[in-house]
């Protein structure tokens, strides 16, 4: 074949018969430098000899077309023909679980052996320089294209295939929480969600609204399946019972508001929703305070406060014989009531808790024994008040706010003041009779309840007949301490002899005369 001399560039047409007879050393040499590094790519070669010739037949072709072109490679707005062929290259790379990186290299592995060969054949044709320039800038602008295009191909099947797996997921979360579905159902949906049956799993709720839970819900892995539904946020957690899991999910919870619910196996994560989503409404109601909410450690008080129109009935139901005390009264014997069950009739314990004296605790029992009765004897009956408020949230009473007011800050309360341990031991037991016979002057504290004289039938103290006691008690001590003797020792009109610090009832006469 007679060799032409110096091709200009508008003459590389002229090359493309030379380049089609380098064609079959062309492939050869591709396909043994696949052959060591991709097989599966030599093989591919190998099996479709005939429509790879073909498609390097375009491509040389199209690179001469490109050398010529007075525009830069990649300038025109018309996409060449072959681009979709390698998106779709790309698009099969993903679906077959391939790496990208794998195909971008053999592209560029057959890019190096054409050049070769071309610029073996324009050196045999003479090309001038510039020609030489715009066919070796066209061949690595064409590997470019096509590993442009073919990751394009990629890139647009992964987020495909993800919206569809997310897809998938969102519909298995929302079966996996119906409670309608069978087991055959899940199963073949997990298998479309990719996601793994686990033997037990667990529901997490995020507040919408905390940045904390939502930086973990976007940092958990395709174990976990994401929860985006209008009234819940959060993600079915496989397995959370398992070894060290309960301490992480704490640590990564800390600060997000989150609750977990109790961990059950697949066909029980309908009641375990619901019963986080129980707890997480008790969390916003101040019931439950930790952060976050392990469920299983409060079904107790899920149980209880699961219907509050249930919860308020019983409690109007028990706590009705303190209906006719005046309201700072009944909350006082109220929140003594609610310390007495928690701490099992504990008096120093419910002062602690109450912050009030011993005495004040023992005074306010007598009263609710009187108010109650035998009841707070009986063993349902105690079953029922704990029931209505052993899992109460505390609450400032009108006492607890008056305590700790600007005006009594400074002054001393009298259940508050310091007892030395010998004056404790002489104190001499009191009987509740003795203490339903001390008189008081007012209805809060220690008072109305302690009166023995009540109007018959109706629990509700005597306040008049009260008054009267008041004011003969006071008469009697202000006689007798104004004849008694230095040293002297008072007896009360019971005949039992007194010590002279024996603690009084407030506002009725002590040991001393003066009223305590």
């Amino acid at each position: 074949m007679e060799v032409p001399g110096n091709l200009s560039r508008g003459e590389l047409a002229r090359l493309i018969p030379a380049l089609g007879d380098h064609l079959p050393a062309i492939l050869n040499e591709v396909r043994e430098q696949f052959r060591t590094q991709w097989p599966e790519y030599a093989e591919f070669l190998a099996h479709e000899e005939a429509e790879v010739s073909t498609a390097a037949e375009a491509f040389l072709t199209r690179l001469v077309e490109l050398a010529e072109a007075e525009e830069a490679p990649g300038d025109s707005d018309e996409a060449p023909p072959h681009i979709a062929l390698f998106e779709g290259i790309g698009r099969m790379q993903c679906r077959e679980g391939k790496d990208l990186s794998t195909l971008l290299a053999a592209y560029q592995v057959g890019g190096r052996v054409a050049w070769r060969h071309v610029s073996r054949a324009a050196l045999e044709y003479a090309v001038e320089p510039a020609g030489l320039v715009a066919l070796a800038e066209a061949v690595f602008a064409f590997v470019d294209q096509l590993s442009a295009a073919s990751a394009r191909g990629y890139v647009w099947e992964q987020s495909e295939a993800v919206a569809e797996r997310e897809r998938c997921r969102d519909e298995l979360v929302d079966l996996l929480l119906s409670g309608r579905a069978d087991l055959a159902a899940v199963r073949l949906a997990a298998m479309r969600a990719g996601w793994v049956l686990p033997s037990q799993a667990a529901v997490i709720l995020i507040d919408p609204e905390n940045p904390i839970g939502q930086t973990f819900l976007s940092r958990l892995d395709s174990a976990c399946l994401p929860i985006r539904r209008r009234n819940q946020l959060g993600a079915i957690v496989p397995d959370p019972a398992g070894p060290g899991r309960r301490a992480r999910l704490a640590q990564a919870l800390r600060g997000a508001r989150a609750v977990v619910g109790h961990t059950v196996g697949l066909e029980a994560l309908p009641a375990s929703s619901l019963i986080a989503q129980t707890a997480a409404e008790l969390q916003r109601a101040g019931v439950l305070n930790e952060d976050p909410v392990f469920a299983e450690e409060h079904l107790d008080a899920i149980l209880v406060h699961r219907d509050p129109r249930l919860l308020a009935a019983l409690r109007r139901r028990v706590l009705a014989p303190l209906d006719d005390q005046p309201a700072a009264t009944r909350d006082r014997l109220i929140e003594t009531l609610t310390s007495w069950l928690r701490h099992f009739g504990d008096r120093r314990a419910m002062a602690a808790e109450l912050h009030v004296h011993p005495q004040t605790v023992r005074y306010r029992m007598t009263q609710l024994h009187l108010v109650f009765g035998s009841t707070l004897d009986a063993p349902d009956e105690r079953a029922r008040l704990v029931l209505a408020l052993a899992w109460s949230r505390p609450s400032p009473s009108p006492s607890n706010r008056a305590r700790t007011s600007p005006s009594t800050r400074s002054r001393p309360s009298p259940s508050k003041r310091s007892t030395s341990p010998r004056e404790l031991a002489e104190r001499p037991s009191t009987s509740p009779r003795e203490l339903a016979e001390r008189p008081s002057n007012t209805a809060g504290d220690t008072g109305s309840g302690r009166s023995a004289n009540r109007i018959p039938g109706s629990g509700v103290p005597d306040r008049s007949a009260n008054s009267s006691a008041n004011a003969s008690h006071v008469a009697a001590a202000n006689r007798s301490a104004s004849g008694k003797r230095a040293g002297s020792t008072l007896t009360p009109r019971n005949n039992i002899p007194s010590h002279p610090i024996a603690p009084t009832a407030k506002g009725a006469p002590g040991a001393n005369g003066r009223i305590g």
